[in-house]
């Protein structure tokens, strides 16, 4: 397993909680109002944000034409997919189990590496993939039930997650010679006019005028996860193997479930706090190193 840098394990902090948080501000922000309609918001108010970034930076902007259809099968699994599944699943779900659903994905991503692309793990690997399986099975012990009842959230979550670890294997292994921030600029601008096309054909006449809370949760999710923490994530998950790249974040949906239990008054329970165990115990299997580094 390959240990985190100072800079990475900095990003990773900043990272799950900007994401973790996200989970019950998001749930909030699509109550009452259009879901496609808010992320689309969120992320016209973030694209100028990454792109003022990339102009700072000096990162250019260029992709060339023999890397277009490599960077559309990119966007597909890694942004499009998920941004418009995960904000449609949100609406039926509580915002705790709605994170825990989707970070599945560390599980998905495993299997997808081991069958699909042949990758290796170890035992300490596996160890924490069925660490972070067992934990999201407890974390969802009580919600069975109702999510019986919300099949179509469920398997859009799913969805979702597998889509997501799918992208981020095929993200790992791009030939893509471009800065991982040009990269994210072109992924997110085209995720954007996805979701603005399906804003207006599905939702326009549910438009209404965001409330001031609404509006809180449409810039945050614009600075905090469009502009921050999304180029965080690929950095991250372009410079480490997928497994530690996946496992690394599994406290996100953790805090998701406890932010949105203070915040929205969802119940904890036992299995909760069971399943913080296990998914600290998956992070450690990818970020504790194997042996000093010199």
């Amino acid at each position: 397993m390959q240990a985190l840098s100072r800079r990475q394990l900095i990003l990773l902090v900043l990272l799950t909680l900007v994401w973790g948080i996200n989970w019950p501000i998001m749930k909030l922000g699509v109550t009452g109002f259009p879901a496609l309609t808010f992320r689309t918001m969120s992320m016209w108010i973030g694209l100028p944000v990454l792109a003022l970034v990339l102009v700072w930076r000096r990162v250019p902007f260029r992709i060339g034409r023999e890397h277009w259809r490599e960077l559309a099968v990119l966007t597909v699994f890694n942004m499009l997919i998920w941004h418009t599944l995960a904000v449609l699943a949100i609406q039926t779900l509580s915002s705790g189990r709605a994170a825990i659903l989707g970070y599945t994905m560390p599980v998905f991503s495993a299997i997808v590496g081991a069958w699909w692309f042949g990758q290796k793990l170890g035992a300490r690997a596996w160890g924490g993939v069925g660490a972070a399986a067992l934990g999201v099975v407890l974390l969802l012990w009580h919600e069975l039930t109702q999510l019986t009842g919300k099949p179509v959230g469920v398997v859009m979550m799913l969805t979702a997650a597998a889509a997501w670890a799918l992208g981020t294997q095929m993200l790992r292994r791009t030939t893509l010679p471009q800065p991982t921030l040009a990269i994210s600029f072109w992924m997110t601008l085209f995720t954007t006019l996805w979701m603005s096309a399906a804003a207006v054909l599905f939702e326009r006449e549910a438009w209404v005028a965001p409330t001031p809370a609404i509006w809180g949760a449409i810039v945050y999710n614009a600075l905090g996860v469009f502009a921050f923490a999304q180029v965080a994530w690929l950095m991250m998950a372009r410079d480490l193997p997928p497994v530690a790249s996946t496992l690394s974040v599994m406290f996100i949906p953790v805090l998701g479930v406890f932010s949105g239990a203070w915040w929205l008054n969802e119940v904890l329970h036992w299995q909760d706090w069971a399943a913080i165990a296990l998914v600290m115990v998956a992070i450690a299997s990818v970020l504790w190193p194997s042996r000093l580094e010199q």
